[in-house]
C-alpha cells in the first residue's frame, strides 16, 4: 500500500481543505442557513406529513434517509473517529463539528441537484447522482461536443465512485470489523470477511428496495443501541465532561504535548485529521448519498434535499461526537502502558536498511491492555525518539512497532516492524502500549468505563454498522457500473464487491493505522475532486429551486400536511 501515501497526501492537501470549508460557508449563507430547515421541516417530511402515494420513486423519505445513513453511519463513526483522536488529539473533534454543520448545507445542495435531474423512466427503480446531473443538466442542449465532454466528466465521477466503493465503502468496513473481532474473540479475520461477504450478497440481490427495507429497520436499531451505550459511559463519567468539552476547543487551536500513548499533534494536523475523518464519515460533497436519495418518492426535489441535510447532523454531530467523547473521557487516547518490555531492544541501520534487534519470545511482553492473553494478530508498540521533530506530531517521538504472530510450530512469537523509523532510540523504560487500530481502540474505551461493554456491545454494533454500510455502498457502486457499462454488469459487479469484502481481511493486508486511514481517504479524495466542481457549476439551479420551494412552504402553498404517521407505518412504508 506504499504507493497510496503520496496520492492521499496530494488529494488531501491545503487546497482541498480550503475549498471544502469555503464551499460549506458559501452554501450555508446562500441558502440562508438551510441547516435549521433540515432540523425542523426535514423532520416533518420524515414523519410522512407530505407523502403522496402517486409520487414517483421506490422508497419513502425515511427509508431513503436510512439507506443513505446506513452508508454514512458505519465504521467511520467508530473506527474513523478513533483514528482521528488517536492521531490528531482532542482538537480533531472540534473540526469534526465544524465539518458536520457545514456539511449539512453541502448535502442539501447536492441531493437537491440529484433529485432535479434523476432518471425516473422506470418509476420502481429510479436512478440519480452526479453522473445524471452532468449528462441531463450540464450536457443538455450543448451539441455533440458538449454532450461528449459531459459524458466524460460523468464517466470520471463513476470511476471514482467504484474506487471509493471498493476501498472506504467496502474494505475499510470489513477490515475494522475483522480487527475488533480478532482482538476480543481470537477469530481469524478472514472468517469475519467471509461472513460479511455472504451476508451482503444476500441483501444486495434484492436491489434498492431490499436495501431500503433492511436499512429502515437496521439503522434505528443500531444507532439507538450505540447511543444508549455511549450515554451510559458519559453518565458514569459525567463529572469530567464539562472540562473535556473545554479541552476539545482549546486543543483545536493550541495543542498540548505528547502524553502516554499519544505522541502529539500540531494544530494543523489536528484540523486536517478531523476534517478527513468527518468528511469520510458523513460524505458531504462526495456525491454518494444523492444516489440513495434519488430513489425517494416525491415530486419536490428540494423536499428530499432538506431531508438529506439531516445526515451530517446525525452522523457527525451526534454519533461521531459520542464516540470521540467516550475515547476522550476514559483517557484511552493518551492511555497508560500495559507494562514494561523485558529485554534489550535497539534500532540499527545496516547496508542502508533499518531493522529492529530485540527478543522474539512473547514472554518479553506484559499482558495486553484487556488483561487477557496475547493472540496472533495483536500489535503493540514502544516509544522511541529521533533527532528531528516529526511533521505531523511536532515532537521527536515515534512508534517502534511489533506484532504477535504464530510460528511454524504454532507457538506465539514477536515479529518486529520491517520498516521502523531510522535512527530511533528506544526510551529507557521500554513501556509497552497496545497498538489498537480504529474500532479496536473504541472498544477499549468502552471497556475502560464499563468492563465488558466494549467487548460485546461495540463488537455487535461494529458488525451492524459495517453491514449497513456494505449494503448501501454496494448500491452506489452498482449505480456507477450501470451508468458506465449497462445493466449486464450488475451481477459481475456484485460478485467482485463481495470478494473484495473478504480479500481485505487476509493476513498482512492492513498493518498500520496509516494503512487503515489511507484506505478510507483514497476513494473519498478522488470523489471530491470529481464531484465538487459539478456542485459548484450547477449550484445556481439548486439555489433557485430551494428558494422557490421555501417560498411556497412559507406561504402555505403546501398546506400543513397530513397528520404524522405512526413509527411502524413510516418504517414499513405503509400508505
Amino acid at each position: 500500500m506504499q504507493w497510496i501515501d503520496p496520492v492521499v497526501e496530494y488529494l488531501w492537501s491545503l487546497p482541498t481543505f480550503i475549498t471544502l470549508l469555503a464551499l460549506g460557508v458559501l452554501f450555508t449563507i446562500w441558502t440562508k442557513f438551510i441547516q435549521f430547515r433540515a432540523l425542523t421541516h426535514g423532520v416533518s417530511v420524515l414523519q410522512g406529513r407530505y407523502d403522496d402515494k402517486s409520487d414517483p420513486g421506490a422508497i419513502n423519505h425515511f427509508q431513503a434517509l436510512s439507506a443513505a445513513l446506513s452508508g454514512t453511519v458505519g465504521l467511520g463513526n467508530i473506527g474513523g473517529v478513533a483514528l482521528a483522536i488517536s492521531m490528531g488529539g482532542p482538537g480533531a473533534l472540534f473540526w469534526m463539528w465544524v465539518t458536520g454543520f457545514l456539511g449539512m448545507a453541502i448535502k442539501a445542495m447536492e441531493v437537491t441537484l440529484a433529485m432535479i435531474y434523476r432518471d425516473v423512466s422506470d418509476p420502481e427503480n429510479p436512478r440519480g447522482g452526479a453522473m445524471y446531473v452532468v449528462t441531463r443538466g450540464l450536457g443538455a442542449d450543448k451539441g455533440p461536443v458538449g454532450k461528449a465532454l459531459a459524458w466524460l466528466l460523468a464517466a470520471f465521477f463513476c470511476l471514482t465512485v467504484l474506487l471509493a466503493t471498493m476501498t472506504g465503502g467496502n474494505m475499510f468496513q470489513s477490515a475494522n470489523v475483522a480487527m475488533i473481532t480478532t482482538q476480543y474473540f481470537g477469530i481469524p479475520g478472514v472468517v469475519t470477511g467471509i461472513v460479511l461477504a455472504v451476508g451482503t450478497g444476500v441483501v444486495i440481490l434484492g436491489g434498492i428496495q431490499r436495501i431500503g427495507e433492511v436499512a429502515g429497520r437496521l439503522v434505528p436499531l443500531m444507532c439507538g443501541l450505540y447511543l444508549l451505550s455511549g450515554l451510559a459511559v458519559l453518565v458514569v463519567k459525567s463529572a469530567d465532561v464539562p472540562a473535556l468539552l473545554a479541552l476539545v476547543v482549546r486543543e483545536a487551536f493550541s495543542p498540548t504535548t505528547a502524553k502516554g500513548a499519544f505522541l502529539g499533534a500540531t494544530a494543523w494536523f489536528g484540523l486536517t485529521t478531523g476534517l478527513r475523518r468527518a468528511l469520510f464519515s458523513n460524505e458531504a460533497g462526495q456525491g454518494t448519498s444523492p444516489m440513495a436519495h434519488s430513489a425517494a418518492k416525491t415530486r419536490e426535489p428540494v423536499r428530499e434535499g432538506v431531508v438529506a441535510g439531516l445526515e451530517p447532523f446525525v452522523d457527525t454531530c451526534v454519533v461521531c461526537t459520542l464516540t470521540a467523547l467516550v475515547i476522550l473521557v476514559t483517557g484511552t487516547w493518551n492511555r497508560e502502558p500495559v507494562g514494561s518490555f523485558q529485554g534489550p531492544i535497539t534500532v540499527v541501520t545496516e547496508n542502508a536498511k533499518t531493522r529492529i534487534n530485540g527478543p522474539t519470545s512473547i514472554d518479553a511482553l506484559p499482558k495486553p491492555q484487556s488483561g487477557e492473553s496475547w493472540s496472533a494478530g495483536q500489535g503493540f508498540f514502544l516509544i522511541g525518539e529521533v533527532p528531528e521533530p516529526q511533521k505531523n506530531t511536532g515532537t521527536t517521538l515515534v512508534k517502534i512497532k511489533g506484532k504477535v504472530t504464530a510460528s511454524e510450530n504454532g507457538s506465539l512469537v514477536i515479529r518486529w516492524d520491517e520498516n521502523p523509523p531510522a535512527n530511533a532510540k528506544v526510551q529507557a523504560d521500554q513501556a509497552v502500549y497496545g497498538d489498537l487500530l480504529g474500532a479496536a481502540l473504541t472498544g477499549l474505551a468502552y471497556d475502560r468505563a464499563i468492563p465488558g461493554l466494549g467487548k460485546y456491545m461495540v463488537t455487535i454494533v461494529c458488525w451492524m454498522f459495517a453491514y449497513s454500510t456494505l449494503i448501501s455502498w454496494s448500491f452506489y457502486g452498482e449505480t456507477a457500473s450501470v451508468f458506465l457499462f449497462g445493466r449486464w454488469s450488475i451481477m459481475p459487479y456484485r460478485l467482485i464487491y463481495c470478494l473484495a469484502t473478504a480479500a481485505i481481511t487476509l493476513p498482512g493486508m492492513i498493518e498500520t493505522e496509516k494503512d487503515l486511514g489511507n484506505l478510507s481517504d483514497l476513494g473519498s479524495g478522488f470523489m471530491l475532486v470529481a464531484n465538487v466542481p459539478i456542485i459548484l457549476v450547477m449550484s445556481p439551479k439548486a439555489i433557485a429551486a430551494i428558494r422557490e420551494y421555501l417560498r411556497k412552504l412559507d406561504s402555505g402553498a403546501f398546506g400543513s400536511g397530513h397528520a404524522p404517521k405512526s413509527v411502524v407505518d413510516v418504517v414499513e412504508d405503509r400508505t
